[in-house]
């Protein structure tokens, strides 16, 4: 990371100012400089109240010459996160060199606040389908990308199969040459039905057969627009993989802007029990996103920020994302039959990447600040 102590000190340093001028009682104690923002931990003196720091996140933010600043309460903690100036991506390939081998139909979604990969298991009982959300600039679609090319990494073609609908025609066509996919990509309307069709007839018979195997992940870019070109068939289809698709082993993972009542039919929306949220733009939109009130989405940043919901908790994210010379590099590599030892070739190994690791800034010699003032 290119953050330097120097400049952490003399931004908490400013923190503390902004406290102390309006009598606040806190000192900064620590913190993490992740690749999206920074974020300092405050402790506060007995009988503070989160709202007096709260307050002040206005100025916190003019004081280190931020846009904004986020202040919320983790533990017996205060947290002041401020976004850096220069955001760094977590590239998939290093991340996946990070975990070596993930279990079966796992998917690599990012990083979390600390650094720690965070992993969805589409088979598992709590997860079964996965709707991704935000607007334009949030990331969702290349979420999606980051996510379907990660099974592909960890899961053969005989245990996993992909099929991919995306009415724009963009956002998942570099995908189409992975083994795992079935039939390239459906665009239009009547080729969407159409797949969609096969897919309800074999989970049919899937059913009848008792069989789950192999996993067949469903993605769609764009749900709500294709809902509203597909037609009522299409909603039906979508409807029924959702509501019994998981015991057949078919799973959805769907992306769209706003997953309204209106735009996605109620019966639908309440089968996707993981939802992975980036920037909305109120929180009328977080909510309706999020599925919970207060996830705070409103407040993401964009571009790969996101937050993973699932039985009302949420873990705040970097979303991983990959580049059209890692993706052909993995997809070389993947058609071949798969990493040898583990380890997928990075095209940017000469620099060196440590994106995904955040920088921890220790608990601060308040003695020697003392003196020194």
């Amino acid at each position: 990371m290119s953050y330097r102590r120097r400049t952490l000190e003399m931004q908490a340093d400013q923190i503390e100012a902004v406290l102390s001028k309006h009598k606040v009682n806190g000192r900064v104690e620590g913190g993490i400089v992740t690749p999206r923002f920074v974020q300092f931990r405050i402790h506060m003196d007995v009988g503070t109240k989160v709202k007096q720091v709260a307050n002040l996140a206005e100025e916190i933010a003019m004081a280190l010459g931020k846009r904004e600043a986020r202040v919320y309460r983790k533990g017996s903690a205060i947290n002041v996160e401020v976004p850096r100036t220069k955001p760094e991506p977590v590239r998939l390939i290093p991340l996946c060199n990070r975990i070596a081998t993930a279990p079966p139909n796992t998917a690599v979604l990012g990083v979390e606040e600390n650094g720690t990969p965070l992993m969805v298991r589409l088979t598992a009982p709590e997860v079964s389908h996965i709707l991704i959300a935000g607007t334009t600039g949030s990331g969702k679609t290349a979420l999606a990308r980051s996510l379907l090319i990660s099974l592909a990494m960890y899961n053969k073609p005989a245990d996993l199969q992909i099929v991919l609908i995306d009415p724009k025609g963009r956002g998942f066509q570099p995908l189409a040459n992975l083994p795992q996919v079935l039939g390239g990509v459906s665009r239009s309307p009547e080729d969407a039905l159409e797949r969609l069709r096969w897919v309800v007839e074999e989970m049919e018979r899937r059913d009848h057969a008792g069989a789950s195997k192999p996993v067949m992940v469903v993605a769609v870019d764009e749900l709500a627009d294709l809902l509203q070109t597909g037609g009522a068939e299409t909603e039906a289809s979508l409807t029924r993989i959702s509501q019994r698709g998981r015991e057949a082993g078919i799973h959805l993972v769907a992306c769209t802007q706003k997953p309204t009542a209106e735009l996605i039919g109620g019966a639908m929306k309440a089968n996707f029990p993981v939802r992975l949220v980036g920037a909305v733009a109120s929180r009328d939109e977080a909510r309706y996103a999020a599925g919970i009130a207060d996830s705070g989405a409103e407040k993401l940043e964009g571009k790969g920020d996101f937050l993973l919901v699932a039985k009302g908790e949420t873990v705040r994210f970097q979303a991983a994302w990959i580049g059209p010379r890692d993706l052909a590099a993995v997809e070389s590599v993947v058609n071949a039959g798969g990493a040898s030892e583990s380890q997928w070739p990075d095209p940017h190994a000469a620099k060196q990447d440590q994106t995904s690791q955040p920088v921890q800034l220790p608990a601060r010699n308040l003695l020697a600040r003392l003196l020194k003032a």
